[in-house]
């Protein structure tokens, strides 16, 4: 009986540690420092109140930005990601070189991600996929991984050449801003269904931002007018992340409205009709109620 009874506690210690283990999906969400206008220290302590876990920003150029950042990273325990991208006012070779050696030093710092934004619209399939196969190469090595970000005037700016490139390249990643297609496609992308599965199954990380047929980004989320938009990003997003919660317990998502003249604004004034930073609040709270995150 003793030895029975072991064996059923066993049992249910195993039962229970399965369960736990489910219970541990979970989102990290980034936040965007696009259109930051206040210091390093101000920002991640702002960003760290509100309840994110890091921050998505491109590389500050002076030491001392640098080192500010370092310090408020660590002061607020935030986690980032980097934003690295292709020069497309330079020649392609020139250009193939920044790539990497930016892409190479923000390794160095250890993010949890790097985005890039690639290509360029009017390079050749082979040139992009230079930089794809380059930014495949580095993150191999580094074992920090590198995502391609869909985005407008990039090799991935509409959603049949993507297409293409995944097909062509087994080990290409995305990040998924599907904002970029809507406008790009006038449509929220109704009847593409099957098209999109291909996208989601090599999306490993969002931009949480809502467009729609007509632009990249709606004024306000919260306005009705909106929801029919919110909730198409909404189920495209639920998708793409229960995916990779099939083979991983934390998923990464930024979320990314941006500010004036991204965010709609007020003739001769310049004055943004909604809230950029209440946005991406709204953008999170609608997300972990989603996928039901405390």
């Amino acid at each position: 009986m003793t030895k029975l009874r072991h064996l059923f506690i066993l049992a249910l210690l195993f039962i229970a540690s399965k369960g736990s283990s489910q219970e541990q999906k979970t989102i990290q969400f980034f936040q965007t420092d696009w259109g930051r206008t206040i210091s390093w220290d101000a920002f991640c302590e702002k960003t760290a109140a509100a309840g994110y876990d890091g921050i998505e920003i491109w590389f500050p150029n002076t030491v001392e930005d640098q080192y500010n950042l370092k310090a408020a990273l660590k002061k607020y325990s935030l986690k980032v990601g980097f934003l690295n991208g292709t020069n497309k006012s330079l020649p392609f070779e020139e250009s193939l070189k920044s790539y990497e050696a930016h892409l190479r030093m923000l390794t160095t710092w250890r993010p949890v991600y790097i985005n890039c934004h690639t290509g360029s619209d009017f390079l050749t399939f082979e040139q992009n996929k230079a930089f794809i196969d380059l930014a495949n190469k580095i993150a191999k090595e580094s074992k920090i991984p590198i995502y391609h970000e869909t985005h407008r005037g990039r090799f991935s700016f509409n959603l049949p050449d993507t297409k293409i490139y995944l097909s062509e390249i087994p080990e290409l990643k995305l990040n998924l801003d599907i904002s970029h297609w809507m406008v790009v496609h006038e449509s929220l992308l109704e009847g593409q269904d099957n098209t999109l599965e291909k996208m989601l199954e090599r999306t490993h990380h969002l931009h949480a931002r809502v467009g729609h047929a007509e632009g990249p980004q709606v004024n306000d989320p919260e306005a009705p007018e909106w929801k029919k938009a919110v909730d198409r990003h909404l189920d495209i997003w639920e998708k793409v992340i229960r995916k990779n919660w099939e083979t991983k317990n934390i998923f990464t998502l930024t979320t990314e409205f941006g500010p004036a003249d991204y965010m709609p604004t007020l003739p001769y004034t310049r004055a943004p009709v909604a809230n950029q930073w209440k946005a991406n609040l709204y953008m999170m709270k609608v997300i972990k109620e989603r996928m039901n995150i405390e």
